[in-house]
């Protein structure tokens, strides 16, 4: 394909999208036009064959192929309804995947386009998540600093407040230990817990302690044995919240190595910086 035309392709497609709630979207009737199918009933047929596919990788393919109806010219000023279709970039890929690609270039071009959107798509969210996690595990380390500094105050020593830690990690996960969960989960012995549990599980031990740190001021609660039964008790109450819906922490699988995830996205950032650079650079010249 020539240059030319895969530029006017990529500006159709780009043109073509409209934000719907939020959600990219594409009218059927504008992507027929596109993808160079001259008949509704022709390009119809790949649509059918696309809601296929949806249904086959398990989709329901009404959440990505909205029927509608809509208005049209047809001349000297008259209107007609006609049935339409708002597709999401999903159902685009997939009547792309079941349109002929031998004999129309278009199809070929909006294979590659669909595929590369949907999987940068799928790289912002894994994105997202992986920063929701950092943010979490931060938020936990946070959170422990302040109980510590609060104990520390009412006599606890850093033995003691590790006993603490330790009584609540086997509250919230069924009576299974610390050093318990990392033989499960395969962690080094070296290595903090925290580091390899899923962001629900980080986020659930952040709130107990969290409820502890309130409490103990709120209490005015002492010495190793109450300060030890209300964290126990807290995390208790969240392990019971969690298990009413269904959630038990310690059959969660480990997720990825927090600080690999630190490291990826320091690159990643750096990366974008250098391309924001690049792009100012050649502005400016």
């Amino acid at each position: 394909m020539k240059k030319e035309f895969i530029n006017e392709l990529f500006d159709k497609f780009e043109e073509a999208c409209y934000d719907y709630e939020g959600l990219d979207c594409w009218s059927a009737r504008d992507l027929q036009i596109i993808l160079g199918y001259s008949q509704w009933r022709n390009f119809k047929n790949v649509i059918d064959k696309a809601q296929k596919s949806c249904e086959q990788a398990g989709e329901d393919f009404k959440n990505h192929f909205a029927e509608f109806s809509k208005m049209v010219e047809i001349g000297s000023g008259a209107q007609k309804e006609i049935d339409d279709i708002a597709l999401t970039r999903y159902a685009c890929y997939l009547i792309a995947q079941n349109g002929d690609a031998t004999t129309k270039s278009e199809i070929a071009f909006a294979q590659t386009y669909f595929a590369v959107q949907t999987r940068k798509q799928e790289i912002i969210e894994k994105r997202l998540l992986d920063v929701a996690r950092v943010t979490a595990r931060e938020k936990l380390s946070q959170s422990e600093k302040k109980l510590s500094g609060i104990i520390f105050e009412r006599g606890i020593d850093n033995k003691s407040f590790a006993i603490i830690r330790s009584k609540g990690d086997q509250a919230l996960f069924g009576g299974k230990s610390t050093n318990d969960m990392k033989r499960i989960l395969k962690i080094s012995e070296n290595r903090p817990l925290a580091d390899f549990l899923p962001t629900l599980t980080i986020k659930a031990k952040d709130f107990a302690t969290e409820l502890t740190s309130h409490n103990v001021v709120d209490k005015d609660l002492k010495g190793d044995k109450q300060i030890t039964n209300e964290h126990v008790d807290n995390n208790l109450a969240v392990r019971k919240m969690l298990a009413d819906r269904g959630v038990k922490p310690e059959e969660l699988p480990p997720s990825e190595d927090v600080k690999k995830i630190e490291r990826r996205l320091e690159s990643e950032e750096k990366k974008i910086l250098k391309e924001v650079k690049k792009i100012q650079s050649k502005k400016n010249k």
